[in-house]
């Protein structure tokens, strides 16, 4: 099957370059465009695509607040934030509020099509160029706060949050605590509904912030 994505960007000529470079690739279906954020919820609501790829600045309603909207309806659909913003609060920002992954709009095509399948398949995406400043974000030491809800988590659950802090796969996760991949998708469900989060990027987060990272 093939992953439904959504283009939410006000520059046309953006969105052009980006359906020409993603109709290359049979995976791929774009199911439509929008060119604010008001017009990207609603065509996400109607049309339900597996990613939708949002510009963060857009005027009227902001790619973050449009990306809120979306995330809170369809849980299933992950938002990628595609920007030129280098500033780690627009990224601490956009993950916490449930973004899938953060882009930059100079990354090249091979790493854009990873970024998507990567997104579809519930892993957390971020240019490599973010990393780092997430990283000093949430492990200086004033931002490290004890959260009482980490004692709501079994002891598996909490190594499953490991585990998705360092960015990895479901696959990948059963495969380092000898499960089945099914029991570590029941361990993400049970994380989020007891952390009240609506995604696998806010768990590692939530881990990277309260020091439940390692």
């Amino acid at each position: 099957m093939s992953i439904k994505i959504l283009l939410v960007d006000d520059h046309t000529l953006f969105r052009s370059g980006i359906r020409l470079i993603l109709q290359r690739n049979p995976e791929f279906e774009i199911v439509g465009e929008a060119s604010d954020g008001l017009e990207g919820v609603k065509r996400a609501k109607q049309l339900k695509p597996d990613v939708v790829l949002m510009d963060l600045n857009m005027p009227g309603l902001s790619g973050l607040e449009a990306m809120q909207l979306i995330v809170e309806d369809l849980r299933e659909t992950a938002v990628l934030m595609l920007t030129v913003s280098e500033e780690a609060e627009d990224l601490t920002a956009a993950l916490k509020s449930g973004a899938r992954g953060y882009l930059l709009k100079n990354i090249d095509a091979d790493y854009l099509n990873q970024s998507i399948k990567r997104a579809a398949a519930g892993v957390p995406v971020i240019a490599d160029a973010m990393t780092a400043k997430l990283v000093m974000q949430f492990r200086s030491g004033n931002n490290v706060t004890v959260a009482p809800e980490r004692e709501k988590l079994t002891p598996r659950e909490r190594e499953t949050m490991v585990c998705l802090a360092r960015g990895e796969s479901n696959k990948e996760i059963a495969r380092n605590l000898d499960v089945a991949e099914s029991t570590i998708k029941i361990h993400v469900q049970n994380i989020l509904k007891k952390l009240n989060l609506s995604s696998r990027v806010q768990i590692a987060v939530y881990a990277v912030e309260h020091g439940m990272d390692k």
